[in-house]
């Protein structure tokens, strides 16, 4: 499953995407209150806490456009737990909006999900996200389960104020990012601030820093066992420098939370947060004006291998176990539509996989030059097994670099914790 780094078109003529979009809208009479004509009430569950209002503003206007549908967001916490548990009891929501990871390849795998490949709407979405939806489908069948909505960017996110006060500018090097980093200290400016408390945050660091590092090879051959974490020396340079990120957060790291940490940063108190566009309306829910923006993460010094980490944030997906199977799909079709996919990107900092639509805010201004130059990589954990808990693996390695074990000794168990916990999960 090698990582994607192509070029995705953003900027394409109205016109073109006019055209694409021909057949979209929705169909009031023929699906908005079902076959049957009864009242139609469907589920859109997101995996994604972030997003649920504006998705409900969204379904709201369909709802007054369709006045026979109903349509409620589900975001339950722990999501993809909640998910995984309604598989297994044939109680699958009618839409789910998810990322396309290991989740969605779990739910496309097990058959329970509607061929979408024939719709009017597929021609609206840019190819490159298709691909990389296809690549982690089963088998990686070229089959769309899922139609890419929304897709994202992780990288560095950073306080321009503080950078200007400190009188650095945006590194393009791993040797550039350090010096920023020792002069925000100089300047008694905190480097970092990490939420390592939920321990989801501590993959965007791994998820930066693999693309750049790592073969592209190196997904396929580990699914297939011709290789291991452990003895692929691009590993073991990534927790080095994952080290030296420790080394500058602030000294709660571990018992920051997402929603401290995010108050944290939008109130100054650090320079830098790794993570993606999705936290920065959190930042503004705290302080409207904050000046925030982002760059891709100098992993390495040769900048042609420093990658903006980007991927498919959001999808829609049908379950074929719907009752209402073709107003689901209407209410996709109606979300695809230019102005409805516009709204969305707008509320949430976000990219869209919808040709035309274009995010202009410029809390992202430093990573779009990058993402239209084709500088992107795929998020390497969307690559790994259902199962293998990556977060879990690098919260313990975090919280043996506070204990103080010695590096290497934390670098080669954490290691090879990846490699015992990946074999167990990777069943072919």
């Amino acid at each position: 499953m090698k990582v994607f780094k192509k070029c995705i078109v953003l900027c394409l003529s109205f016109s073109l995407v006019c055209g694409s979009l021909v057949g979209c809208s929705s169909k009031k009479s023929d699906s908005g209150s079902g076959s049957d004509g009864k009242e139609v009430k469907l589920e859109l569950f997101s995996t994604k806490t972030e997003n649920s209002s504006i998705l409900q503003s969204l379904a709201d206007s369909y709802m007054a456009d369709n006045p026979g549908v109903t349509i409620t967001v589900n975001s339950p916490a722990e999501a993809k737990t909640v998910l995984t548990t309604r598989m297994t009891k044939n109680d699958m929501p009618d839409i789910i909006a998810m990322g396309g990871d290991a989740t969605y390849t779990e739910v496309q795998g097990a058959g329970l999900l509607e061929d979408l490949s024939k719709e009017s709407f597929i021609s609206s979405i840019q190819e490159s996200y298709l691909d990389m939806v296809y690549d982690v489908n089963k088998d990686k069948e070229e089959v769309a389960y899922g139609i890419p909505y929304a897709t994202n960017a992780s990288g560095v996110l950073y306080n321009e104020d503080l950078f200007a006060q400190a009188g650095v500018t945006v590194p393009t090097t791993w040797d550039e990012f350090i010096e920023v980093i020792e002069k925000l200290q100089a300047a008694n400016i905190q480097p970092f601030e990490l939420t390592f408390a939920d321990a989801w945050t501590c993959l965007p660091i791994w998820n930066s820093l693999a693309p750049d590092l790592a073969a592209e090879t190196f997904n396929d051959d580990r699914l297939a066992g011709k290789t291991t974490f452990s003895e692929t020396k691009e590993f073991t340079e990534l927790l080095e420098k994952y080290t030296k990120i420790l080394d500058y957060a602030q000294p709660d790291f571990m018992g920051t939370t997402y929603d401290d940490g995010n108050k944290a940063f939008a109130n100054g108190e650090a320079a830098m947060m790794i993570n993606g566009n999705w936290a920065i309306s959190e930042f503004k829910k705290t302080n409207p004006d904050i000046k925030v923006n982002m760059f891709a993460f100098p992993g390495t010094n040769d900048t042609n291998k420093n990658y903006v980490t980007s991927g498919v944030d959001v999808l829609f997906t049908v379950s074929n176990q719907s009752k209402n199977v073709e107003v689901a799909k209407d209410f996709i079709a109606y979300m695809v539509k230019t102005e409805n996919a516009q709204k969305y990107i707008d509320d949430q900092f976000a990219f869209s996989a919808v040709k035309g639509v274009e995010q202009g805010n410029a809390t992202v201004a430093g990573v779009k030059a990058d993402i239209a130059a084709g500088k992107v990589a795929n998020f390497p954990d969307h690559y790994y097994p259902s199962g293998f808990d990556l977060s879990a693996i690098l919260s313990e390695f975090s919280l043996n670099y506070t204990n103080k074990m010695e590096e290497s000794q934390n670098i080669a168990a954490t290691l090879k914790n990846c490699d015992e916990q990946y074999d167990t999960v990777n069943v072919k």
